[in-house]
């Protein structure tokens, strides 16, 4: 993830945060109504699965490493 090895770039850096609550990741044209969707409905859907566990199992299924310590607040 980018912010283990924005810290891992020194000390101007280990202070560094994003903000609490957020997560990105880039769509494909071919996905982006879908997305839209996704957004659109949001709400709803994250009372059937919250946003930790949503995560946690997208990070999985892509295959990306992560740290906790890291990602939530």
């Amino acid at each position: 993830m980018t912010i283990i090895w924005l810290k891992e770039r020194g000390r101007d850096y280990a202070d560094f945060e994003w903000q609490g609550g957020y997560a990105d990741f880039s769509v494909s044209q071919s996905n982006l109504e879908q997305v839209k969707q996704y957004i659109a409905g949001q709400e709803e859907h994250h009372r059937k699965i919250g946003f930790q566990d949503e995560l946690r199992a997208l990070l999985r299924k892509h295959e990306v490493e992560w740290d906790e310590r890291y990602v939530w607040d």
